[in-house]
């Protein structure tokens, strides 16, 4: 039974990480397409978002599997747990993605506002903060989980800065209206993205120390938090 659930979980996480590198290739090419105004590369992304859904299923059905046959304990039990909620905001993840890459057309004439409002920054630490928390769950890096989860507000910060800044853009000039929108709907799902790698942070802290940390404003226990890119 040992060896039985010990190929069980190491399934569950080659998944779990098969996934959560097609999340991320998914997010770099979403805002590559947006960017560069590519509706070749948006379309790629909508398309991929069948296999994001199918790797969802497969590791809940693992989860379900193991469940079911077995009776797990201690670590085994929160890793259960953890892939469980880690799958769940992958798939959002993808999503996010599918939602980015939608609005590629309508945005293609509006590349350098998009820059001026600065949601390039934004997306290049939205980038970022998803590859620092992929290393904190392939690595079992709980350093940089927290690291992760301190950096939410920065993201929240730049979030609430671009809602006010395409605020006063269209209130100067109405013709932006439909595109200022369509740029906070990006700025929003970019801290929507941030907000799920906080998620998953907290489960690597989870199921590495076995401390439930549902609230951003705790840092660890020496109080190493940081306003900088997390690295």
């Amino acid at each position: 039974m040992y060896q039985y659930l010990e190929a069980e979980y190491e399934k569950l996480r080659k998944k779990l990480y098969k996934m959560g590198s097609l999340i991320e290739e998914q997010i770099i090419v979403s805002l590559k397409s947006l960017f560069e105004g590519n509706s070749e590369l948006a379309k790629e992304v909508i398309e991929k978002d069948r296999k994001v859904d199918k790797y969802d299923v497969k590791i809940e059905k693992i989860c379900q599997k193991i469940l079911a046959l077995t009776q797990p304990v201690a670590i085994d039990l929160r890793m259960i747990i953890s892939a469980l909620s880690i799958n769940t905001n992958f798939e959002r993840i993808g999503d996010i993605a599918v939602n980015i890459a939608e609005k590629t057309d309508e945005l293609n004439n509006y590349i350098d506002f998009l820059k001026e409002i600065k949601i390039d920054e934004l997306a290049e630490n939205s980038k970022f903060t998803l590859k620092n928390t992929l290393d904190s769950l392939i690595n079992n890096d709980t350093s940089l989980a927290y690291k992760v989860i301190s950096y939410d507000s920065v993201i929240d910060k730049q979030n609430q800065e671009i809602f006010e800044t395409i605020e006063k853009k269209i209130f100067s000039n109405k013709e932006l209206t439909r595109a200022g929108l369509n740029a906070l709907l990006i700025s929003s799902n970019l801290e929507r993205l941030s907000d799920h790698c906080t998620n998953i942070a907290e489960e690597v802290i989870f199921l590495s120390e076995a401390r439930i940390i549902k609230h951003k404003y705790l840092s660890e226990p020496d109080n190493n938090r940081t306003e900088e890119n997390p690295s």
